[in-house]
């Protein structure tokens, strides 16, 4: 799990995800050669800050988002949120401006606006992020951006084996997405592939329980079509993989933008659940990571 401890670790606040795009690059660089079929890269100016890793014949994509919830400095020491992160005062927060490295403090006035206590001012646009405190047993870890670097995490793991596929790091899911409507053009133009799965955290609720498998959902605020759902549901049905059924009316994930684009993808969300969702201690149970990475497995070879 070292390389999940890194990643936690990488800042790539949404709309500033070059230092992970950058790590990502590195990562397959180092290793593509030692994985039993090394994929063609794709990367550049196009894409943005986005990275495609395209294996053999392609008939599905997995979608993972690099990028993570966190904090704009406005005036006045106060913060805007970057996306949905939960808001507590005393949370640590981290990030760097042209002064230097930043390490402060996060609090919330009666009013419920939200500043940060620094020895010093920051410089305004400065993104800030959770400080990372990765925790790790045998049962369980603990960390902020779990969401979603344990997604990229079981890419990057899937990509060891992995004969036929394509693997789409986005940006921005977590404030509105718009990568991964571009991945999707590309992707169904050039490979004709219609087909994705969506490799994301989810939440602990009490439907869905920590250590019971991972979630297939069959909704959240979009509903994808049942028939391709049933066929996710009965690839893990057939191999005995532990799983939950996920229903939810609110939530999204890349797979809307696969929705409401021109092509005709069928998608599903398929991710470990956690718990803390969004703040620095979120909690994903060791069970629902092992079945998450054998369900994805499956599933790219037998969609």
């Amino acid at each position: 799990m070292e390389l999940l401890k890194s990643l936690c670790e990488v800042f790539a606040p949404s709309g500033n995800e070059v230092q992970m795009k950058n790590f990502i690059l590195d990562y397959v660089k180092k290793h593509k050669e030692s994985w039993k079929h090394p994929p063609k890269v794709i990367y550049g100016d196009e894409f943005q800050d986005c990275v495609l890793l395209v294996f053999g014949k392609p008939r599905t994509a997995v979608f993972a988002h690099m990028d993570s919830i966190g904090y704009t400095v406005r005036y006045n020491k106060q913060l805007v949120p970057i996306g949905g992160p939960h808001t507590e005062n005393g949370y640590e927060l981290t990030g760097e401006d042209s002064k230097g490295k930043i390490d402060c403090v996060l609090y919330k006035d009666e009013d419920g606006d939200i500043f940060y206590d620094c020895e010093r001012e920051i410089e305004r646009g400065t993104e800030l992020v959770f400080k990372c405190n990765y925790r790790e047993t045998v049962d369980y870890v603990q960390s902020c951006y779990l969401d979603n670097r344990l997604g990229v995490w079981t890419a990057l793991k899937l990509a060891e084996t992995l004969k036929d596929g394509i693997i789409a790091f986005s940006c921005w899911e977590e404030h509105g997405g718009g990568s991964a409507a571009v991945l999707a053009k590309y992707i169904y133009e050039t490979y004709q592939v219609k087909q994705a799965l969506i490799a994301d955290i989810t939440w602990v609720t009490e439907g869905v329980k920590a250590g019971e498998g991972v979630a297939i959902s069959i909704r959240d605020r979009s509903i994808p079509r049942r028939s391709f759902v049933n066929k996710v549901i009965s690839i893990a049905q057939k191999f005995g993989i532990p799983y939950q059924l996920e229903v939810e009316a609110a939530g999204g994930s890349d797979g809307r933008e696969l929705q409401i684009s021109p092509y005709p993808y069928d998608w599903c969300f398929v991710g470990a659940p956690e718990e803390h969702v969004h703040s620095p201690d979120e909690k994903v149970d060791m069970r629902d990571i092992d079945s998450m990475l054998e369900l994805y497995k499956v599933l790219m070879r037998e969609l």
